[in-house]
């Protein structure tokens, strides 16, 4: 990718801030467009461009990428009245970087490709600071050849590119683990919230939980918070957590029959999201716990 590189940038929450900076560190000619300016004040004084909306941003870029809540905010950015895609010029790439459901990556390639442009999907792990790093994975959906016209854009992003197939292939596998993590930090919550009711000393519990073949990264990082109920500086919210479990379950059940543990996490977060869609998701333990036996 040239330096002069013209790429406009969609969404700049959490993730989308330190992405977006990233095309900056590279040199390239960075649009910027967010529902909020106040977000992009950084960015701003670092040389990007903030745009009047999705489709002023999209003028003229080599690449656009987005990163955006869901379905409905990435059909908005992308398709909408004053969607990327009305003005991006043909053979631009367009790259989805959020975390969609299954079909709407699907109709969204079609739709983009349908007006010239080069669409994959590229839904990514990592937290913030990866972002901002440049050390994301990229789970990549798309044809092999699309896919050699995005790697220059997509390596500021990481180094790491999955490729798992042809477009939506790449947030097929996004949804799954997404999923898995919302089942493990489901469980752990339920596990702690057992064992405080029971009485047991928390910190021997958090010890035995790290050192024991239980211990993920989602229940090491969140085991101690939630003991705590420390939910400060939230990297993932109830609400996110519960969008994707449910996008995940959806492309389940058209695959197998039953997913039991699948249906009560979208309960379970459904439940976290009612109580406090904005905060951390580890906040569900506040959903199940009780009070104590000894207190019933």
């Amino acid at each position: 990718m040239a330096q002069a590189a013209h790429v406009a940038f969609i969404g700049l929450g959490r993730m989308g801030q330190g992405m977006a900076g990233r095309y900056l560190d590279a040199g390239c000619s960075v649009a910027l467009w967010n529902r909020s300016k106040a977000k992009a004040e950084q960015l701003i004084a670092r040389g990007a461009r903030f745009a009047a909306s999705p489709a002023d941003a999209a003028e003229g870029a080599d690449a656009i990428v987005t990163m955006v809540a869901d379905d409905e905010a990435s059909t908005a950015v992308w398709l909408g009245e004053h969607g990327a895609a009305t003005t991006a010029k043909p053979g631009a790439i367009a790259i989805e970087c959020s975390t969609v459901s299954y079909q709407h990556a699907l109709d969204l390639a079609a739709a983009l490709r349908a007006r010239g442009l080069v669409a994959i999907d590229s839904p990514v792990t990592g937290l913030p600071d990866a972002a901002a790093r440049g050390k994301l994975t990229l789970l990549v959906g798309a044809e092999p050849a699309d896919l050699d016209l995005a790697r220059p854009y997509l390596a500021p992003l990481g180094s790491t590119i999955r490729h798992f197939g042809p477009v939506g292939a790449g947030t097929v596998y996004k949804l799954i683990n997404n999923l898995m993590g919302a089942i493990q930090i489901a469980g752990l919550a339920e596990g702690l919230a057992i064992a405080e009711q029971a009485g047991l000393d928390m910190n021997l519990v958090l010890e035995s939980i790290a050192s024991g073949v239980t211990a993920s990264p989602q229940v090491i990082k969140h085991a101690p918070r939630m003991v705590a109920r420390d939910f400060a500086n939230p990297t993932f919210t109830a609400a996110l957590r519960h969008k994707d479990a449910a996008y995940a379950l959806a492309l389940a059940e058209s695959l197998l029959p039953e997913m039991p543990v699948s249906r009560a996490t979208v309960d379970a977060y459904g439940k976290a999201k009612a109580h406090a869609p904005d905060d951390d998701e580890g906040r569900i333990i506040e959903v199940v716990s009780r009070p104590k036996l000894s207190e019933a």
